[in-house]
């Protein structure tokens, strides 16, 4: 299987978000366009959406002023100024978006309730009007989905004026947000899975809404072209992310949840993306049930993740090769190796894609045992760019340089060409992977070949360098990143590496090829906040046309 990624061309789509963005502001700022917003009848609604997963201890948070935002906890007794200030705009999407309405339910007083409202009202003063940010397709889309399923909590013991001032609200963003679907592409948003969410929100709201068959068979029709260009053949997301493979599967499950509750049709076209993506979300997991660390992804919810295969509804089949997408899960025993074997997604898809071609991951039951550095909520600057260079994956680093050129909006120069086969005999699975990332820039191709046994007690790997151009010695880096709970040691006068699971399991590290350490590493998948960790580092240098370094994971039999 080979899998090639298009020439990148970022300009030619940023020029177009361009000029969509100024003729937006132009149209949607205008007097003429507020008051046919404002021409909308109220939403009555027949039913609301579901609501979020609430933290009581964040809404404690938010009633003491505090508001925890892209993994910063902000001291904001009004929030709505920090909204207002540019440049955070991961900060400034998330609380648009009003997620945490829901920590404040969760909370349950009287007192969050009214803050709740008074946030709300907040809201609707300073940014009832059209904003280019705040009125975007995907962040409207989650706030007033946000606004529907809470408005029981919202409601209860308000007066006429906050009914009011809710309804009519909801009613012109609403509005605004069918005038986007009929826009469509960029109008939207940024190209991904934002623009699947706004459409999906859209729909679950006419699908909520009395009356309005009509906007809700075409609001359909958007989301079904939207899935039909964004998901591909075996099933993935094209951004290559667990974590959106999951967000976008849990909005079209609460989609179809909707619809058949207020007796719509479910459009065969849906049922079958959702059939699809659980088998692909179920390859993404863990032992623990929770997610694998590649393109922006933290390890999530397993609780959160099992609710949505449930009302997926579909078959308990998970896939063990995605060769669209470019991923491959290799189980054997109790040993499960996952691995990054595709080419990055295509620009305009790529604002989560992180250098790691040919990364893996490996678990042994619940417990991980090599992981990449996973990915900090919303990080920004320095900690963005470090969590998505190639050194944070579980790869070969040629000349301490990425794979792919890291860029604020995405990649830059990228593998064009990354092949990968599986062949399995008799209960032990081989893949052999490669790609041409290193060859514009160092002249070298990396193949990695991963080989697991049968029983999962023995896990073996190469990764050679090839010359293509002619170049000067190079320095490389086969790098192995431990979860935090794994204890390793040298032995052997540093030729080998014991680790040791909680559990007491343990694995034998060996490397030939190369001189071995141990180094400090950090680790960002877990809820809690960057750990301290360790990697074993496998050194050596390209110096001829060849280099190559052999190496096995072998699980320790007990005395």
């Amino acid at each position: 299987m080979t899998r090639t990624a298009p020439p990148a061309k970022p300009e030619t789509a940023a020029s177009r978000m361009q000029l969509s963005t100024i003729a937006a502001r132009l149209v949607f700022s205008s007097a003429p366009y507020r008051m046919l917003l404002r021409g909308a009848a109220p939403l009555r609604l027949a039913q609301t959406p579901s609501p979020g997963r609430g933290e009581p201890q964040r809404g404690a948070a938010l009633l003491r002023g505090e508001l925890i935002l892209a993994g910063e906890r902000l001291s904001a007794p009004d929030p709505w100024a920090f909204a207002a200030i540019e440049g955070d705009e991961d900060g400034r999407v998330a609380l648009h978006g009003f997620a945490w309405l829901a920590d404040l339910r969760a909370e349950g007083s009287e007192a969050a309730r009214k803050r709740a409202r008074a946030l709300l009202t907040g809201w609707t003063e300073r940014f009832g009007e059209w904003s280019a940010l705040a009125w975007r397709g995907d962040v409207l889309g989650r706030r007033l989905l946000a606004w529907l399923a809470e408005y029981p909590f919202l409601a209860a013991g308000a007066d006429e004026a906050f009914h009011s001032r809710f309804h009519g609200s909801v009613s012109r963003q609403l509005r605004h947000l069918e005038h986007l679907a009929r826009l469509g592409g960029a109008a939207l948003g940024p190209a991904g899975h934002g623009r699947i969410e706004a459409l999906a929100a859209l729909a679950t709201m006419q699908a909520c809404a009395v009356g309005g068959k009509e906007r809700l068979r075409r609001s359909m029709a958007a989301l079904l072209r939207e899935l039909a260009h964004q998901l591909l053949p075996d099933g993935g997301h094209c951004e290559r992310s667990p974590a959106i493979h999951f967000a976008v599967l849990r909005h079209l499950v609460d989609l179809r949840r909707v619809l058949l509750a207020g007796r719509h049709d479910v459009p065969a076209e849906l049922r079958a993306a959702i059939d699809r993506m659980a088998p692909m979300l179920r390859l993404f997991r863990h032992g623990d049930g929770r997610l694998a660390l590649f393109n922006d992804t933290a390890e999530g919810d397993a609780a959160a993740i099992d609710a949505v295969l449930t009302l997926a509804e579909c078959s308990d089949k998970v896939l063990t090769s995605a060769s669209h997408t470019g991923f491959q899960r290799l189980e054997a025993g109790a040993t499960l190796v996952l691995v990054d074997a595709g080419a990055p997604p295509p620009p305009g898809s790529d604002a989560h894609a992180h250098a790691g071609v040919l990364s893996f991951e490996m678990s042994l039951g619940a417990e991980r045992l090599v992981v990449n550095c996973g990915a900090r909520a919303q990080a920004r600057g320095a900690w963005r760019t470090a969590q998505r260079a190639t050194a944070a994956h579980s790869t070969l680093v040629l000349g301490n340089a990425n794979s792919s050129d890291v860029l604020a909006t995405g990649l830059g120069r990228r593998p064009r060409h990354v092949i990968c086969r599986r062949d399995e005999v008799e209960g032990a699975i081989l893949v052999d992977a490669s790609h041409d990332g290193y060859a514009p820039s160092l002249g070298a191709l990396h193949r990695r070949r991963l080989y697991l046994a049968a029983q999962g007690e023995d896990l073996r790997g190469e990764d050679r360098l090839t010359r293509v151009q002619p170049g000067t010695t190079t320095p490389f880096a086969v790098r192995f990143h431990l979860h935090p709970d794994v204890q390793a040691s040298l032995v052997h006068d540093g030729k080998a590496a014991l680790l040791r699971l909680p559990s007491g399991a343990g694995f034998r590290f060996d490397a030939s090829g190369g001189r071995l350490a141990l180094e400090e590493s950090i680790y960002l998948g877990a809820a809690g906040g960057p750990r301290r960790s360790e990697q074993i580092v496998v050194e050596s240098t390209l110096a001829g046309n060849e280099a190559l370094v052999k190496w096995s994971l072998k699980r320790l039999t007990a005395n």
